[in-house]
């Protein structure tokens, strides 16, 4: 029996179940010294780099430590190094990564880590959904297993309920009959309904049910999303089929990572600001220095320490591995709280009251980007040409991205598209829309692909082919030859 473990359990409960309170940034220097003293591989690293760790005191010193990521330390070391006292038995959990780089990987965790975590989901549904006033029904449709979704959403949840919000979750996971099967039955029972899933899933589930004649107005529903970037135009898209009158308020995206679990979240405050950039593309770019509109979410500097380098995330936290300047490869930023409303008010625009947290923006991973013709097209920017009038109702929303080569060894943009269970589609008309958007938000594409290039070849798959839109695992938007 372990009473050192059964100690910091008990006291992350006890942390959980009383009032936040501030913290001083001093917490990243004293996780660092107590990563150096008591997990071995980060002590080897040290060495290997020559720094010593009574060295580090101020946080000049802490941002020369050397960066982190999975090539040069989680797949450096023995996994059980990784972990405190080098001991894998210290935590109680094993979550796999989703392995959108190809490669899973394995994360160790503790309840200490859903502690904290769900402090996140806390503000999303207590602060923004009155679910500590309102009965709630949470459905998790993220999958279930290994993966770090599904389970590690349903712990969170459930510490929320322990804390005596009037929260009761059902875990159908990603099976989509599962969901549509339960919520007739429990729907009714409560004031509102919570579904947390991956955007396209979710998408996917609000269609079929309104295709089976689900009265989703009547359920009161919410949404928590996670996985993916996703338009304002895709969440008024599906907030309008979902019944959901407020989708600033009422639709909240999560800053997820296998690494480290929720980094970041919407509020209603964070919505609402990109919901004014997305209005105004030229204004996003002075913010966000890109044509593309970032996910922007709001952390909480007690728990999460970002820093940016190279234009890239770097964030700090502990947990069943502790991260110390760990490069999750996410492009994006950090804006602090006085200086994105002060730039919202320079453009007359006053969002609604929300917490005064600093901001993180992330447009996603290169890798998910496709080079043509040297401009970097992104999956988000496509995105925009499948929601328009007249296309949303006949396609998913899911799609691949292929630079190709035709006979002639001239190179095409080539995009397959998933059409809507029973519908038919007009391949042209779609590829004319992604052209319209992509020329529009994306100024790499609009002065660097010739004009006779532009315009994509679109080619149309049934629901479900397993080739492209194989069911039952995370969906990439990109190929590559």
């Amino acid at each position: 029996m372990d009473s050192s473990r059964r100690n910091r359990v008990r006291q992350a409960f006890d942390d959980f179940f009383a009032p936040a309170e501030p913290k001083s940034h001093s917490w990243v220097l004293d996780l660092f010294q107590h990563t150096a003293a008591t997990v071995p591989a980060y002590r080897k690293l040290l060495r290997d780099n020559g720094i010593a760790p009574e060295s580090i005191r101020t946080f000049d010193d802490f941002q020369r430590l050397p960066l982190l990521d999975k090539a040069s330390y989680h797949e450096r070391y023995p996994l059980p190094e990784l972990c405190r006292e080098g001991n894998l038995a210290g935590c109680d959990m094993i979550a796999v990564s989703s392995g959108s780089s190809g490669r899973p990987t394995i994360w160790p965790r503790g309840v200490e880590d859903e502690l904290h975590v769900a402090r996140r989901f806390e503000q999303v549904l207590v602060d923004g959904f009155h679910a500590d006033e309102r009965s709630t029904l949470a459905v998790v449709c993220f999958p279930l297993g290994t993966w770090v979704g599904g389970l590690f959403t349903q712990a969170c949840v459930r510490h929320l309920a322990a804390k005596g919000c009037p929260i009761t979750v059902v875990a159908p996971g990603n099976n989509k009959a599962e969901i549509l099967r339960v919520l007739p039955e429990l729907a009714p029972h409560f004031e509102q309904v919570v579904l947390l899933g991956y955007p396209p899933f979710v998408k996917d589930v609000v269609d079929t049910g309104l295709a089976d004649g689900v009265d989703w107005a009547a359920y009161r529903i919410k949404l928590v999303l996670a996985g993916e970037v996703f338009s304002e135009q895709w969440r008024d898209l599906v907030s309008r089929r979902a019944g959901i009158a407020d989708p600033a308020a009422d639709v909240a995206s999560l800053y997820g990572t296998a690494d480290s679990g929720v980094l970041g979240n919407e509020t209603a405050l964070s919505a609402s600001i990109r919901r004014f950039f997305a209005d105004h593309p030229d204004r996003a770019r002075e913010v966000f220095g890109d044509s593309r509109l970032p996910t922007l979410v709001q952390y909480d500097p007690a728990s999460r320490f970002f820093e940016v380098h190279d234009g890239t995330l770097v964030f700090t936290a502990d947990g069943g591995i502790p991260l110390i300047r760990y490069r999750i490869a996410d492009e994006g930023g950090v804006l602090g709280h006085a200086e994105l409303l002060e730039h919202c008010a320079r453009h007359g625009f006053t969002p609604p009251p929300g917490p005064e947290l600093p901001f993180v923006f992330l447009f996603g991973r290169s890798l998910f980007t496709v080079s043509f013709f040297g401009a970097n097209v992104h999956p988000e920017n496509v995105t925009v040409g499948l929601e328009q009038p007249g296309i949303s109702d006949v396609v998913t929303g899911k799609f691949v991205i292929e630079s190709v080569e035709d006979e002639d060894r001239d190179r095409l943009l080539r995009i397959t598209v998933e059409t809507a269970p029973g519908a038919t589609a007009d391949a042209g008309v779609i590829a004319e829309s992604i052209k319209v958007q992509l020329l529009r938000l994306n100024s790499e594409f609009a002065h660097y692909v010739p004009a006779g290039r532009q315009l994509p070849e679109v080619v149309l798959r049934p629901h479900g082919d397993p080739e492209h839109f194989p069911a039952g695992v995370k969906h990439r938007y990109t190929r590559r030859a």
